[in-house]
């Protein structure tokens, strides 16, 4: 009951959270910074101590667990494409509350949510809306030196199904030339999944461990014989599949 309570606390406190945001401080960042890259980078950096102020309550009131495994990796990856299973709701909030600087994809329907819609505008998001498009937006920002997070599935995994990743990752890496860093994130027991409710709480507390892996080498799906796009890009995203799968097993295994 504990934990019940406190999650329908945080969920709220995670909407409140944006929208003080975009509403007070968003809005003075924009008055106080005039160099339009220092106020990007302030702005992610709001996002990022927020969201590590939102997992440490998450943390001290027992709702969950996490731990990462080299996570110093991700000093690494300016210009880099991250790739990542997507089991929680909460993945994103982990990842982006660790990584340096964390550029992402959303889908264009969280642009009407008014909770969020402020945050994504100040973050300058990618919205993914129109291919031909975000896939040069997608060249444009690694090859400017962002970090760009990708969850090739798509959607929110379901457990015990098998993994089915699109190609959209896989295009983009090797349209910009850009290494793939693999992050596995495991959570047990699973918590936010799919077609789970925020009030369905695992009878233990859920721990999440988030593995950051090493990185693949795109052109080294490109061959010099075939210089197909299409075709390396289903190459790297077996590759990817398998890498993922990997971890999934293991997991299972533990």
């Amino acid at each position: 009951m504990w934990r019940w309570a406190a999650t329908g606390f945080f969920f709220a406190l995670f909407g409140i959270g944006g929208l003080l945001l975009s509403i007070i401080w968003f809005n003075l960042l924009r008055l106080i910074v005039r160099q339009p890259e220092r106020l990007h980078r302030m702005t992610l950096n709001s996002i990022r101590n927020s969201f590590r102020f939102f997992l440490g309550g998450l943390r001290m009131f027992g709702v969950m667990d996490y731990r990462f495994i080299g996570d110093d990796k991700f000093e690494q990856d300016a210009g880099c494409l991250v790739v990542a299973n997507h089991p929680s709701l909460l993945d994103y909030v982990i990842l982006a509350s660790r990584m340096p600087r964390c550029d992402c994809i959303v889908k264009q329907a969280l642009l009407q949510n008014p909770f969020l819609r402020g945050v994504i505008k100040a973050a300058g998001y990618l919205v993914n809306a129109g291919s031909d498009a975000l896939l040069l937006a997608c060249e444009a920002r690694l090859q400017a030196g962002g970090t760009l997070l990708i969850f090739p599935e798509g959607t929110r995994s379901l457990p015990g199904q098998p993994m089915t990743l699109q190609r959209g990752a896989a295009n983009i890496a090797l349209r910009a030339g850009s290494d793939v860093r693999i992050v596995h994130i495991s959570c047990h027991p699973p918590m936010l999944t799919k077609h789970g409710k925020w009030y369905e709480i695992p009878p233990v507390k859920p721990e999440f461990v988030i593995t950051i892996a090493d990185k693949v080498k795109v052109m080294d799906f490109m061959d010099d014989h075939d210089l197909s796009l299409a075709l390396a890009a289903r190459r790297l995203t077996q590759h990817l599949r398998t890498e993922l799968m990997r971890s999934n097993i293991q997991d299972n295994e533990k």
